[in-house]
């Protein structure tokens, strides 16, 4: 075994190369070990190469997740020494983001390679939280490492003498857990992201699990696996459901204790009384078992081998009917987390620029009103969705446009994905009012008729 492929196509070289030898267990726990260890050599090799290249050409030099990381700590240094320098070391830092910013988005706009224009979507996304970060410190006047403006933040440091990347955020500090999840898009993370990073962070800090409780399409369960995505750990969703019982989630923990992964039990008010009851005794045991730092536990009554990185997060859905009110038991062992409406036209708006629009503020403000009047005007009906997730639909389906036909206006290609997106779904008496709110937002752009084709 040589490399690693991830679904993307995106291939790491292992650091060390074996046969797969013997019993499938054993040369498999080998195959994660030397994972674990590639990835590492990766980001040591990004973060050396990185003072003496070009930032534009190191970008697309190095795999996605390492890409990611380095420039975390990276920045995470130059923030260091700019509040060390005081004022104008900040504002000169900020100058400098900017440029980068600049340059990444001219990249975008050229020819790339499928992977590289992952990479680089991601990176943006990062780029321009680290960018809003950094105004706000300006805006705060912060002149101390320790201020809580700064503590709050996910910060990545290089130890030289562990050669570990350790992650710190107010109290909490984790070591990076090194595990390969390809060339992943990323989550825009808005200041609501950032009060649940702190909230889920500090109950990891004191080995408990965290309960994000909203509405649905609130990004829950999108800020649960961004949080793990930016630790470096396998994040496993969980849809819970009725028939749910205590031994299928036996199961499922003596698996999450063992490999040392995060899992995120879905509605998780809707397993039943008697059987939460059960589960919180399990999850209890996991939890006094890391408090404790034992290395082996007993656990539905046999011995298995315990990481103490391994995560429980449930979230919820409250007020629904057939959903249960949580045991006091359960709810001792979580922190909650209430998580409210998105901004959602930030979040457009970043995500149109890591796609290479450059006039995204202003497509995003105009697709967010189409949502907003589209939920207001047209009929009731199950299936029409104007929230989040048609946000992010719309996005990547421009995107794909922009790709296709970089030449074309910003508003038609806009213009173009909202049709296609929205036009299918819609009752006949409902089309001529989407046109009319169409119209109004997208005046004088004419739209030339598309041919897609026979089915």
């Amino acid at each position: 075994i040589t490399a690693m492929m991830s679904e993307e196509g995106e291939r790491i070289e292992f650091s060390k190369k074996f046969y797969p030898k013997g019993n499938v267990e054993h040369w498999l726990l080998q195959v994660e070990n030397v994972m674990r260890k590639s990835v590492k050599h990766a980001i040591n090799e990004g973060l050396a190469a990185y003072p003496s290249t070009p930032r534009s050409t190191w970008v697309t030099s190095f795999p996605g997740q390492v890409v990611l990381t380095a420039s975390q700590v990276e920045w995470t240094k130059g923030v260091s020494q700019a509040i060390a320098k005081g004022p104008q070391g900040l504002q000169d830092f900020y100058n400098l983001q900017l440029e980068q910013l600049e340059e990444l988005t001219k990249l975008v706009r050229g020819d790339l390679p499928h992977l590289a224009r992952l990479t680089l979507g991601s990176l943006i996304v990062i780029d321009v939280h680290a960018r809003d970060v950094v105004a706000n410190l300006i805006r705060s006047q912060v002149s101390s490492e320790t201020d809580f403006e700064w503590m709050s933040q996910l910060r990545y440091y290089y130890e030289a003498e562990s050669e570990d990347v350790v992650v710190k955020i107010v109290n909490g500090n984790f070591k990076y857990g090194y595990e390969y999840l390809g060339n992943t898009s990323r989550l825009v993370i808005t200041p609501l992201t950032d009060r649940c990073y702190v909230t889920l962070t500090g109950a990891l800090h004191m080995q408990l699990g965290g309960a994000p409780q909203g509405p649905a399409g609130t990004g829950k369960t999108e800020t649960t696996k961004e949080l793990a995505k930016a630790l470096a750990k396998k994040c496993v969703v969980f849809n819970c459901s009725e028939g749910l019982n205590h031994l299928a989630m036996e199961k499922f923990f003596k698996g999450l204790a063992s490999s040392g992964a995060w899992s995120c039990f879905d509605e998780f008010n809707r397993i039943e009384l008697e059987v939460l009851s059960v589960i919180a005794q399990q999850i209890m045991l996991i939890q006094k078992a890391i408090q404790i730092k034992a290395k082996r536990m007993i656990f539905g009554g046999i011995e298995i081998s315990l990481d103490p990185t391994c995560a429980v997060f449930i979230t919820m859905n409250p007020g629904y009917a057939g959903r249960t009110e949580l045991p006091d038991n359960l709810k001792a062992l979580f922190r909650p987390v209430a998580m409210m409406v998105p901004d959602y036209s930030m979040i457009a708006e970043i995500l149109l620029f890591s796609f290479g629009f450059s006039n995204a503020s202003i497509l995003a403000r105009k697709m967010v009103a189409t949502f907003r009047l589209s939920s207001e005007q047209l009929s009731s009906q199950d299936h029409y969705d104007f929230g989040m997730r048609a946000v992010k639909t719309v996005i990547s389906t421009a995107g794909a446009i922009k790709r296709r036909e970089p030449q074309l206006d910003e508003d038609l290609i806009l213009l173009r994905a909202l049709r296609d997106i929205n036009m299918p779904k819609f009752l006949s008496e409902d089309i001529p009012l989407f046109n009319g709110i169409i119209s109004d937002l997208f005046p004088g752009i004419q739209e030339h008729p598309v041919d897609y084709g026979k089915l």
